[in-house]
């Protein structure tokens, strides 16, 4: 079960503690796309994140990996002005094969932040990064995603970990 409790959790992208981060030495930040950074739905990003990734990318090298297709990705990429990785297929590890290869950087120098524990967190704690848990942007999901919910409650209830209850370790 420890595969699927991220180390940090919190509401939104918004309310990370990137500062903290920044002092465990995390150098690079990998955001899932839907329904973390961006609604389900929306074509671009709102100001709010834009700005965010503007003053994020000062400290921190930013990928937005994604189960998403290459076209939709790679628009919300060329926007935030950041690397992106698409058709990842988390959970499986081909997210590694990536880092690799492209960045060269230690993996717990990396933290991968996302809505989805069963993707996610799960990916980022089987090769060793950094996992944060943000609330999903909003209730509308890919219908895929409806199995990976149903399955995500019944993982918290057996960690005895709850939506609304922020924290980091």
């Amino acid at each position: 079960m420890s595969l699927f409790r991220p180390l940090m959790y919190q509401k939104d992208i918004f309310n990370i503690n990137y500062e903290k981060l920044k002092k465990m030495e995390i150098e690079m930040l990998i955001f899932d796309l839907d329904n973390t950074i961006l609604k389900y739905g929306d074509d671009l990003p709102n100001e709010r994140t834009i700005d965010l990734f503007k003053s994020l990318r000062k400290n921190f090298k930013i990928v937005i990996a994604s189960n998403n297709i290459q076209k939709k990705v790679s628009k919300i990429a060329k926007c935030l002005k950041c690397d992106y990785l698409y058709s990842m297929m988390k959970p499986t590890k081909k997210i590694k094969k990536f880092l690799d290869k492209k960045y060269h950087i230690e993996f717990s120098k990396v933290a991968i932040i996302g809505d989805q524990i069963v993707t996610d967190i799960f990916v980022g704690n089987r090769l060793g990064l950094y996992p944060v848990l943000v609330d999903p942007i909003c209730d509308k999901d890919l219908k895929i995603t409806a199995f990976n919910r149903w399955l995500e409650k019944r993982i918290m209830n057996r960690m005895k970990f709850k939506k609304g209850e922020y924290y980091e370790e």
